[in-house]
């Protein structure tokens, strides 16, 4: 079939079931002699070339989807990257996400690869996000994916679409769990408590703190045994500010989020995740 054989209405078709350019689908339907199947597999193969080009390009933009189950026992936080915000921003590429987004609840997916293989409407997500990419010319992908399971999740979406929240509760808190969200949206603790603060970030923190004072003339000459123990209080500093349970509630500042927690029914956070893009 030549390009003058091609009609503006199959070209309109492969558009639609594609979603790339007016130009891209005359010309895959050219280099295929007009067999529509093979014209989405030419458009696929060109998705991957262009991810293969776009390979050393960084994603730093993107959306963020925060969802849980109908149940609110299993949550997911999924982020479709792309490389720009009008991109980002577009209602179609939100539409998009919410929808990869969608399959890993219904489907309950465990991660990132098996999001990948999932069909949507006859497609694998992976064959979708090289389809989307051959329309707008960036590099996308599954950028992060994040499940928690608890006897109660809340999830919560931060600054149109910039921002995903998921936290794990040890029972129902369909109010104390959209405060709490929030509150790990504002306040970025590193962990739920000071005994869950990764060994790594302690000992990092008490280095700091310990060259830190070495550092300062007045401190010339103190015993070690002195410098440590000022440390561990400075260290003690860290965790209130840094660790979620420790934190002054953001709605409430006369009480911290530990008592909060208690203030409504003895909440437990069991844990929580937070992502954010840009």
């Amino acid at each position: 079939m030549s390009t003058a054989t091609i009609t503006a209405a199959e070209i309109n078709k492969l558009r639609q079931a594609t979603g790339a350019g007016m130009m891209d689908c005359r010309k895959a339907l050219t280099e295929t002699n007009g067999d529509f199947e093979a014209a989405i597999d030419w458009l696929r193969k060109q998705g991957q070339k262009v991810a293969a080009k776009r390979s050393d390009r960084e994603a730093k933009e993107g959306v963020v989807i925060a969802k849980t189950t109908a149940d609110n026992k299993t949550g997911f936080i999924i982020t479709i990257s792309c490389e720009t915000d009008f991109v980002s921003k577009n209602a179609d590429f939100v539409a998009f996400a919410q929808s990869i987004a969608d399959a890993a609840v219904n489907n309950n997916v465990k991660s990132a690869e098996e999001l990948n293989n999932i069909d949507i409407n006859g497609s694998k997500v992976s064959d979708m996000i090289n389809d989307k990419l051959a329309s707008i010319g960036e590099k996308i992908g599954v950028a992060r994916f994040e499940r928690v399971e608890a006897p109660y999740v809340a999830s919560y979406i931060h600054g149109a679409y910039r921002m995903g929240v998921l936290v794990g509760f040890s029972k129902d808190a369909p109010e104390a769990g959209k405060d709490i969200a929030m509150q790990i949206a504002a306040m970025n603790p590193v962990a739920v408590d000071a005994n869950s603060v990764p060994a790594e970030t302690v000992e990092r923190e008490r280095n700091i703190i310990v060259d830190t004072m070495k550092a300062d003339p007045k401190m010339a000459g103190k015993p070690d045994e002195m410098i440590g123990k000022i440390a561990e209080g400075k260290l003690n500093a860290f965790f209130k500010e840094n660790t979620l349970t420790a934190q002054a509630f953001v709605k409430d500042t006369s009480l911290t989020v530990e008592q909060y927690l208690k203030n409504n029914g003895d909440l437990k956070v069991t844990e929580f995740k937070r992502v954010a893009v840009g």
